[in-house]
């Protein structure tokens, strides 16, 4: 399937999906009328945010522009935004500016709560990497700026596999049978956290998945498809084999212990969750090395984009006044070198790397060398590569946040072996299709 049809497909067919969801006109706000945008008068905007580095890159905009000033606010976490952003518009006081991640852009477009600013930042799309600029993109129009891209790989202990004859895993199938080979000296392979299925996302998306499409004028659903099952089952024999930690992220540090302490020997992550290594780490500094993502046997490197591991974007509101000059904002601070190199650092910023289309420069700042010791110059290459297989055919549904908190109450079972993962897909399957019913959208399947 090449990469720009289903795009074009869901182009079409989502104007009629999100007509048919009643929900255009419930947030109509002054967004519409882009006075401020027309007067040459300074302006202040609203910034929500999370990722660290953004202070900085707020007030170096600040000092070099005379006429647009950003005021920034901090948000917790990824999940409080779309709390704190549901009540905002609800309020009609929404910020102009908030970052967010591709996985809830489709969301907020079916809820009329973003301005449509491709006049303002469509001709600088070749700016970007593919991957990164299709996140903020819906129905061929642009929402979001992309901040960030998707590099994915695999940083494993070189220490551990070296003392037992292994390789780093250059397939699915390699993974597993490396896990039984550690398992048998009390090493898990990976950690699946039983409230984080995004490792069932990620691995669906690499294999072809599509839990959302569009047909004709309506959204088809399909958690059951080729490349899902192909996917459930390098996790379901990942789980039957004991080959996983189950450490939950509510305790962060005893999850970093562990990977410090050589309890789990793999990771499959992105540049920006190094920094959380670093940051907590204390022992095996210089013991780990990057890897390509395994792909799935006799099938060619593919890595997966759009989900919470990267994907990050700046977007504007539709009640923003000055949407002209938010998305000017926007495209500075994801352009400007200054406040690019910020951003990509681990120490001063999130260690995200940019969503440029060409990101090398950057790769040096993302990733580190305390972490990687003298296997800091070949992960480079294997961080560039993993770029240019960014997956672009993905499809967030209007649903998507409701989908993924019933999908976390079932992978929870599933990590506990209560019930296979065949099983929490049929229970998706159904569980989507009556919630998009229950909000008037047309849905098959």
């Amino acid at each position: 399937m090449n990469s720009t049809n289903p795009r074009r497909r869901f182009a079409r067919a989502a104007v009629a999906g999100l007509a048919l969801t009643g929900l255009l006109t419930a947030c109509g706000g002054s967004g519409d009328d882009d006075s401020s945008s027309k007067s040459s008068g300074p302006v202040t905007l609203d910034f929500w945010g999370w990722a660290n580095g953004q202070p900085a890159v707020v007030d170096a905009f600040n000092a070099s522009h005379k006429d647009v000033k950003l005021k920034y606010t901090k948000i917790t976490d990824q999940l409080t935004m779309q709390k704190q952003l549901a009540n905002a518009v609800k309020a009609g006081n929404a910020p102009c500016l908030l970052q967010n991640t591709a996985e809830y852009v489709t969301s907020w477009v079916s809820q009329d709560a973003l301005a449509d600013i491709t006049e303002y930042v469509g001709s600088s799309k070749d700016k970007f990497n593919a991957g990164s600029w299709a996140s903020g993109t819906v129905q061929g129009k642009v929402y979001g700026v992309p901040t960030a891209s998707a590099p994915a790989f695999t940083i494993y202990r070189t220490d551990i596999f070296s003392k037992y004859g292994l390789q780093p895993p250059a397939t699915w199938d390699d993974f597993i049978a490396a896990g039984k080979v550690l398992k048998k000296h009390k090493v898990k392979i990976t950690n699946y956290a039983g409230e984080d299925p995004s490792t069932l996302e990620v691995l669906a998306m690499q294999a072809g998945a599509h839990w959302y499409s569009i047909d004709g004028n309506s959204w088809k659903v399909n958690f059951q498809d080729e490349g899902t099952l192909k996917a459930a089952k390098v996790i379901q024999d990942i789980i039957d084999n004991d080959l996983n930690s189950k450490l939950s992220f509510a305790d962060y540090a005893a999850v970093q212990r562990n990977y410090d302490n050589g309890g789990t020997a793999t990771r499959q992550i992105s540049t920006w969750q190094m920094s959380g290594m670093v940051n907590n780490f204390t022992k095996s500094f210089g013991q780990w090395a990057l890897s390509p993502w395994p792909t799935f046997k006799g099938e060619a490197a593919k890595t997966p984009a759009g989900t919470n591991q990267s994907g990050n974007l700046t977007l504007v509101s539709k009640q923003c006044k000055s949407q002209k000059q938010a998305a000017e904002a926007a495209l500075w601070m994801s352009t400007d070198p200054g406040a690019v190199k910020t951003m990509a650092s681990p120490e001063t910023g999130s260690g995200v790397m940019p969503g440029l289309a060409d990101s090398s420069a950057y790769v040096d700042q993302a990733i580190s060398q305390k972490l990687l010791g003298t296997n800091y110059e070949p992960a480079k290459k294997i961080v560039t590569d993993s770029l240019g297989t960014v997956t672009t055919d993905w499809t967030f549904g209007p649903n998507w946040t409701a989908m993924f908190t019933e999908l976390q109450s079932g992978w929870g079972k599933v990590v506990n072996k209560q019930e296979k993962v065949t099983d929490l897909l049929a229970h998706m399957q159904v569980w989507t299709v009556n919630d998009l019913k229950s909000r008037g959208i047309s849905v098959k399947g």
